[in-house]
């Protein structure tokens, strides 16, 4: 099953090879397919985040005024989350759901050099060999290093700009701190695991990455604007009521005649 499953994946890329003539392109093409059909979930696990970025100011004044008392701490959260109707797993059922198809995607791509005979596997000359890995193509020069080392920073960096857009307006500084430590030490893991893998494969996930950054923000910005109007209509309906009275003028009254 899984077998016939990255056959497909690599159907759908040689289609729109045949269709537009470059296996680059072609990559391009099924990762915003592949990040369209998974938009509704997206969108769901930003609104997700969305609402744990609402709630993280209360998240840590709790954490700091039940600092020594775990259970007190645990109760007020509980209570938080169910007070703004928010699931800590709701973020994560989505990427679940997405990683099958991702990882089928990510295998098919570092499969490419057995399943494609011959040919030039580039994206428009930019990188040379889409098959190549960067470790690979250090060995050749540095002139044909460079893209590679590019798709290793947007590799690394679609990574790392997620993980600190999150935090922008985390007032917990130590909290802060470890999501960044945490940040670079992922990023650093990506290049080394960028060194050995395709470039094909770098392609996607820098790709894949960069549109869901896109999603995010899209998704992110559309969730303010409902709460805005939500507390526009709120406040219209505790309005105070203004009634505008006239008072007609007092006609002078008549002077008696003595």
């Amino acid at each position: 099953m899984w077998e016939v499953i990255k056959d497909f994946i690599f159907e759908c890329i040689e289609f729109f090879f045949n269709f537009c003539g470059d296996w680059g392109l072609a990559i391009i093409i099924v990762t915003v397919i592949f990040r369209l059909i998974m938009a509704p979930i997206m969108h769901k696990s930003a609104k997700s985040n969305y609402q744990m970025q609402k709630i993280q100011p209360q998240i840590t004044a709790v954490q700091k005024k039940y600092a020594d008392d775990q259970h007190m701490q645990s109760q007020e959260m509980q209570r938080i989350y169910a007070e703004a109707k928010y699931n800590p797993l709701a973020g994560c059922i989505p990427m679940l759901l997405q990683m099958p198809i991702f990882i089928a995607l990510f295998q098919t791509l570092r499969e490419m050099g057995d399943r494609v005979s011959g040919g030039d596997v580039s994206f428009y000359g930019i990188v040379p060999d889409l098959i190549m890995t960067p470790g690979g193509a250090l060995t050749i020069g540095i002139g044909t290093f460079i893209p590679y080392f590019l798709l290793m920073i947007l590799f690394a960096g679609a990574t790392f700009a997620p993980m600190i857009l999150m935090q922008r307006k985390n007032d917990n500084l130590d909290q802060k701190r470890q999501m960044y430590t945490m940040a670079i030490v992922m990023s650093i893991m990506m290049l080394w695991i960028s060194w050995s893998s395709p470039a094909g494969v770098l392609l996607f996930w820098g790709v894949s990455s960069l549109l869901g950054i896109a999603q995010n923000a899209f998704s992110t910005n559309y969730y303010k604007r409902q709460d805005k109007k939500i507390e526009e209509a709120k406040a219209d309906e505790v309005k105070p009521v203004v009634v505008e009275v006239t008072r007609k003028e007092k006609k002078p009254r008549p002077k008696k005649k003595h």
